[in-house]
């Protein structure tokens, strides 16, 4: 198996982002074993984290926003793909503003950077996504689609077509990643000139030049128009009527289509974990290629979750006196009995369900089921105990639900089952509030599974 992989040093660039225009200092540093790739905001308050995760994309509107709570990152695509291709699996990215600084357009300073820097190997094993069947995705207007299919390495094709007399059909492929730093990663963003006012008025590209874009002119602009569009971009006005790439030549022929490669390969990272399969994308923009991320990172949690290796002979860590101490519930309504794990963010815990239990005289008196929702209230108490365990005094404070979301009863619970149930939790707990992730196995299986929110509150 291969190991994962963080930088031997850390590295920085500056410069402004290509849609805001703020002027930004970013650091990339080391990070742990099963980091992942989380940025900073170390010009906000608490300097909030904000994981490279599919499930945190807030917007794709010419690059992707990641959010978390009220902080957000924007245009983080040529930076993840830059660190994907060197095999970054952890690293830290600490910020001063609101986006990843544009630089030249492309991914080739990170690369460089990267290089610089060095990488190191860790002790943990990478953790790779493996594609074993077929795989299509198409995008709501069914005019992108993004294929993965079965392969032993990782491997991209990309397909564009625009209606363009200067940029129609291009095609770009990257069959190994030790030609990324030469192939892709030189390879800049692009924008046409019709495109240019509507972005402006969206509020974009204020940080866009000559020096950061291939600007395109595919359709006949008069003098005076060119030099409106010039001026709103404090940029020198092109020749009248000039056809092409107007302020550059191309690496490539088929530049804009590497491009493209390098945009779906940063948004692709956002699965959390190195891919083993072949990408064939056609048409592919930031919208589909993280839709269809997040689809993988669902398809991905299917298959991580792992009943908790426990042997219930094992004399638990808290026992139900110890639980006493902790929870404020009582019969008929503490539903833990024991706890086995507690670590720094997760806790596993078991209930025995027996037929004693009132709820079952009227749920069902043919058929006994407990109830789904005094399974989620189990896993609460669960999360409960690792929050009350975790403050000085728990005797002078309590815990509540505040939101339940995705829950899923994927089978019954009877009498005679044991419960065994991991929560953890899914960000930092801030302000008293956490957000929680919380299965409760049967036989092997998930029985159930929730994501809550709970708040822990001083009460005496």
């Amino acid at each position: 198996m291969s190991k994962q992989k963080t930088l031997k040093s850390e590295f920085s660039v500056a410069g402004k982002g290509l849609h805001t225009g703020v002027f930004a200092n970013l650091t990339a540093k080391s990070a742990p074993e099963n980091h992942g790739i989380v940025f900073c905001r170390v010009d906000l308050p608490e300097k909030p984290l904000i994981p490279a995760l599919a499930e945190f994309v807030a917007q794709t509107s010419r690059g992707t926003v990641l959010k978390s709570g009220e902080a957000a990152i924007s245009t983080v695509e040529h930076l993840l793909s830059a660190l994907y291709a060197a095999g970054i699996d952890n690293c830290l990215i600490e910020i001063d503003a609101p986006e990843v600084p544009i630089l030249d357009g492309s991914a080739k300073f990170f690369v460089e950077k990267i290089k610089q820097a060095g990488c190191v190997l860790q002790d943990e094993d990478k953790n790779y996504f493996t594609v074993t069947e077929k795989m299509v995705f198409y995008s709501e207007d069914k005019q992108s689609s993004i294929t993965i299919l079965p392969d032993n390495e990782f491997s991209v094709q990309v397909l564009i077509a625009y209606d363009s007399k200067v940029l129609n059909n291009q095609y770009a492929i990257l069959d190994s990643m030790d030609k990324y730093a030469e192939q892709i990663a030189p390879c800049r963003t692009f924008v046409f000139v019709r495109e240019l006012e509507p972005l402006l008025k969206a509020n974009l590209i204020k940080g866009g030049d000559l020096e950061n874009a291939i600007v395109v002119n595919d359709s006949v602009v008069n003098k005076e128009e060119l030099k409106r569009i010039a001026d709103l971009m404090n940029q020198p006005c092109p020749e009248e009527n000039t056809f092409g790439y107007i302020n550059t030549n191309l690496l490539f022929d088929n530049e804009p289509a590497r491009h493209k490669l390098l945009d779906l390969i940063g948004d692709f990272s956002l699965i959390g974990r190195p891919l083993k399969g072949r990408i064939i994308a056609s048409h592919p923009g930031h919208k589909v290629n993280t839709a269809f991320a997040l689809q993988l990172r669902k398809e991905i949690k299917k298959y991580d979750v792992f009943v908790p290796a426990i042997n219930l002979n094992d004399k638990p860590i808290m026992d139900i006196n110890k639980i006493k101490q902790l929870l404020p519930h009582r019969y008929p309504f503490l539903l833990v009995d024991k706890v086995f794990e507690i670590g720094e963010s997760h806790i596993v815990a078991v209930k025995n369900v027996t037929y004693n239990e009132l709820h079952f005289m009227g749920h069902f008196p043919d058929e006994p089921v407990m109830p789904g929702v005094l399974q989620i209230e189990a896993l609460a108490q669960t999360m409960g105990i690792w929050m009350l365990n975790s403050v000085d005094d728990p005797s002078t404070y309590s815990t509540y639900f505040l939101r339940i979301d995705n829950v899923r009863f994927r089978q019954k619970v009877v009498p005679g089952d044991v419960m065994i149930m991991r929560t953890h939790l899914l960000t930092p707990i801030k302000r008293g509030i956490a957000a929680i992730k919380g299965y409760i196995f049967v036989n092997g299986n998930i029985a159930t599974e929730a994501e809550m929110m709970a708040q822990i509150a001083k009460t005496k």
